[in-house]
This record gives structure tokens, C-alpha cells and sequence, in this order.
């Protein structure tokens, strides 16, 4: 028999994540650091429009390829009004040699202890080599200038998705 829906409780590996961000909705408080020195919150970017880009690891062909196009395509988001940041579990040091590395202009969030990449629910399951590891799923979020989620792509291949993201800010500036 069904209990009413007052007297269900959740069971304890039943993880609800009390931040979960929602499309049309502010984002949750949070505070980050990055290379450079610079700390961002869910507040440190009102008023300019905020493009956060999860990738699963520094110095991987994939996040390598992605990383490079953000930067070929930097000058036009910042044109648009759009300031970027990579995010990874990758620590300080790492991210600040793959910064150099590829002479990114940008910012990358060192999210060692996960807490963003749990937030934004990019932490995924996945298979290597026949083992069950825990990875971030390539993921994009795009946040207006309020502060609110306005854009959401997971899962995504990176082939043509700079571009893609670069079009939906330059969408949301036309619309402000």
C-alpha cells in the first residue's frame, strides 16, 4: 500500500541535492577559486552574463580541443558581454600549467573537493577500461546577468559547441 505523500521520507542513499540548479532559475551561493587569484561566487558576475564550462580533466585531447576553442572565440564572448570559466576537479597547479600551456586568457576553477561539479550535477557514473569510475560529464552552463540559469547543454561532444554557446550569449545580449 502506498503511503500519502506527507508520511514518504526519502531513504538515506536517496542522495536530494539540496542545490540542484534549475533553467529559469538563480543559481544556487556558491564560492569558488580560480587561477589568477580570483575568487567567484554565485554574485562575483551580476550584471555580466557568465558562461561555466565543466570539462573532466587538464591535458585530455577533448578538454584540450575544447579549451583552444573557448580561446580562439574569447575576444567575441567578451564582445557579447560574457565572461568564461573552465571547470574541473583538477587542482591550482594543474590548471594554472594548462592555462600557460595553451595561453588561455580566461580563468580556470580548481573544484578539487567537488562541491561545484555536484551543484551543477555533472558528476556521472562511467565505465574505463571495464571499471566503474566516477567522472564529470562535459557540461555548459550559461548564466544571464541576473544571476539566473539560462542555458544548459550536458553530455555535449565538442565539435561545434563553442560556436554553439558563442550564438546563444550573443541571443541572450539581443535580448537584454
Amino acid at each position: 500500500m502506498n503511503k500519502p505523500q506527507s508520511q514518504r521520507h526519502f531513504l538515506s542513499h536517496e542522495k536530494q541535492s539540496p542545490m540542484a540548479i534549475v533553467v529559469n532559475k538563480p543559481i544556487p551561493e556558491f564560492e569558488a577559486n580560480a587561477t589568477g587569484g580570483i575568487k567567484v561566487t554565485n554574485t562575483s558576475h551580476n550584471g555580466q552574463i557568465l558562461v561555466l564550462y565543466f570539462y573532466p580533466k587538464d591535458n585530455t585531447p577533448g578538454c584540450t580541443t575544447e579549451a583552444m576553442q573557448f580561446r580562439d572565440k574569447y575576444k567575441d564572448f567578451v564582445k557579447a558581454g560574457a565572461a568564461v570559466f573552465g571547470v574541473s576537479r583538477d587542482n591550482m597547479k594543474s590548471h594554472e600549467d594548462f592555462k600557460a600551456k595553451l595561453e588561455l586568457p580566461f580563468e580556470l576553477i580548481a573544484d578539487t573537493e567537488e562541491k561545484m561539479c555536484h551543484m551543477f550535477g555533472v558528476v556521472k557514473n562511467k565505465i574505463m577500461y571495464g571499471k566503474k569510475v566516477k567522472g564529470i560529464e562535459r557540461s555548459t552552463f550559461l548564466i544571464g546577468a541576473d544571476g539566473v540559469l539560462k542555458q544548459e547543454w550536458r553530455g555535449l561532444k565538442v565539435p561545434g559547441h563553442v560556436d554553439e554557446v558563442l550564438k546563444a550569449v550573443k541571443l541572450l545580449k539581443k535580448a537584454a
